[in-house]
């Protein structure tokens, strides 16, 4: 298969080698890149059976590819209209490419390892830019077209053989025009900004796309009318000229499909030309000093550590370890707890991964608002008169579910041989004090707000409401901690995957705190204050408990827990 994807790039080698990209540098580069992804290992210490997880974890990949691209197909069905449907479907996958273009492709692009190897050679920077790029592009389109496979097989179905022929040309146009045009983008701002600010730009650039992106999904199909989801026509929608899915769906009428926008089937040139502009700006005007640029930016991040340290010690050392010694009694758990205050921090990774999640509650809950297709107005006005801020409090529990998800992986996941060198008698007090950390820094402000919001709205009888959800989230995660997240801070792959068992045991454990968040729902809709403080003492219980056994957790428990 990588030969197919390789021999598929390097098919217009005449475009490349007109941009200044040697050739057989180039396929001998992707050749090397394209065999140490076969050979990278999904965890540490799993032996051969990790081979077979990693098998089935591609095909599942490929499903779940599927049935997303089963979900995109339907506007192919519904909408009578072909480009305005196509339209539809290329914006979807138009999304979800830039989406995964932004989270998680964007580092091989600026990835600086390989620097040893390949810097002191004769390789030009346009080799290395291209060779970059198309490596993205080969991985993006292993995930794209089995997304895409429904689509063209319905397309043919519908149209005919000169459809489902035109469609993998527009889907490599549609692959190469989101490839290079974000990363155009990235590499101008590369060229315009200092190495040092750069991945800290890069970084909240795509926390804000993830956050919009997000929201785009959940609301902006909130424009579409409402009382007759299936009557699209596409005059009611002039604006979709302007945006590249159109672009590439008018090229339809290459093979005989009307466009209902008159005079817009010149639009189709722009799907072509574009994408080809765009390379030729990334590789002849923003290619060159490249290497230069990346070795700055890994100098950066050699010597991150040491100049976050000094500014630090110069401003905020005491204020963390001040919350340290308030929170924890024992060295341990202190330690615990400053590691994972400076690491979650110092990490561009945890950062990305975790921040988007702080707007998606408030997305999905708006969201929630309007489902019954009312009015944002509307259902805000009348929000007080239903206790749908539990829904919001209990939502909050992502944050610290995302949290201590990224809390226990890193890249440099090799440097947890501390922890083993130290004379610690029980790991879980490190493991407590980092899971407070996470509760002081992340989830207890966000909850604050949320908690001024719905004192705004539902008035001062909510304190109560405000109070129980706290301690039964807390109790949420920390159920969820003990039995999933038994690691120590940033000490694991982000590759290793969780057993099925542990999986079956956090859902059979999370019946105790969501028994309880129910039986909160049950009190307050019957009005039953004094239920709501047996609710309280009874989490309040066995928070204690949980806290306790886990911060006990021992080496000989940790390491039965990663076995599972």
């Amino acid at each position: 298969m990588n030969k197919l994807f390789l021999n598929m790039v390097m098919l217009p080698s005449a475009l490349w080698r007109s941009l200044g990209a040697d050739i057989g540098q180039l396929r001998a580069i992707l050749n090397v890149r394209l065999i140490l992804d076969d050979r990278k290992p999904v965890g540490i210490g799993r032996g051969q059976k990790q081979k077979k997880d990693r098998k089935y974890t591609s095909l599942f990949n490929i499903f779940i590819s599927l049935v997303m691209g089963g979900v995109y197909m339907l506007p192919l069905i519904i909408v009578t209209d072909r480009v305005f449907s196509l339209t539809i479907f290329f914006t979807l996958l138009l999304a979800v490419m830039t989406l995964m273009l932004i989270t998680d492709f964007s580092n091989v692009l600026f990835d600086a390892r390989d620097k040893y190897i390949l810097f002191p050679r004769p390789v030009n920077d346009r080799t290395l830019v291209l060779a970059r790029m198309l490596h993205v592009f080969i991985y993006l389109f292993r995930i794209v077209l089995p997304m895409s496979l429904p689509g063209w097989v319905a397309l043919g179905y519908f149209d005919g053989w000169r459809s489902a022929l035109l469609f993998p040309f527009i889907l490599i146009l549609m692959v190469c025009f989101a490839l290079f045009l974000v990363n155009s983008i990235y590499l101008l701002v590369l060229n315009l900004v200092k190495a040092e600010k750069f991945k800290d730009i890069i970084n909240y650039f795509q926390i804000v796309a993830s956050a919009v992106f997000f929201a785009s999904v959940y609301l902006l199909p909130r424009l579409f009318d409402n009382e007759h989801p299936h009557d699209f026509d596409i005059l009611n929608y002039q604006w979709v000229r302007f945006i590249p899915s159109y672009w590439l769906a008018v090229c339809w009428s290459w093979i005989g499909f009307p466009t209902s926008l008159a005079g817009t089937a010149y639009l189709s040139v722009l799907a072509v030309i574009l994408p080809l502009v765009c390379v030729y700006v990334l590789v002849r005007w923003l290619a060159p000093a490249f290497s230069q640029k990346i070795s700055g930016i890994d100098a950066v991040d050699v010597g991150e550590h040491r100049i976050v340290g000094i500014e630090k010690r110069k401003t905020g050392n005491r204020f963390y370890q001040k919350i340290a010694y308030t929170f924890n009694r024992s060295d341990d758990a202190r330690a615990g707890f400053m590691i994972a205050w400076l690491q979650t921090s110092r990490s561009r990774s945890f950062r990305m991964r975790v921040f988007p999640t702080f707007a998606y509650i408030p997305v999905y809950f708006f969201y929630m608002l309007t489902q019954n297709h009312t009015s944002f107005a509307y259902a805000f006005n009348h929000l007080s008169y239903q206790p749908r801020h539990l829904l919001l409090l209990y939502m909050s529990s992502f944050v610290m579910i995302s949290a201590l998800n990224y809390l226990t992986m890193s890249d440099q996941y090799k440097a947890a041989w501390i922890y083993y060198a130290t004379p610690v008698e029980k790991p879980g007090r490190i493991m407590i004090g980092a899971f407070k950390a996470i509760w002081v820094k992340y989830f207890l402000p966000f909850f604050i707000i949320l908690s001024v919001f719905i004192l705004y709205v539902w008035g001062v009888s909510a304190i109560m409401d405000i109070i129980l959800a706290m301690v039964n989230v807390t109790l949420f995660v920390s159920c969820m901690a003990r039995i999933s997240y038994r690691h120590l801070p940033f000490s694991i792959a982000e590759q290793m995957k969780q057993g099925g068992n542990r999986i079956v045991k956090s859902f059979i454990v999370m019946i105790i705190p969501s028994a309880l968040g129910l039986g909160h729902y049950m009190a307050l809709r019957f009005h039953l204050l004094w239920l709501e403080f047996i609710f309280l003492a009874l989490s309040s219980i066995l928070l204690w408990l949980v806290w306790d056994s886990y911060s006990n957790t021992s080496w000989e428990n940790m390491m039965k827990g990663e076995a599972e």
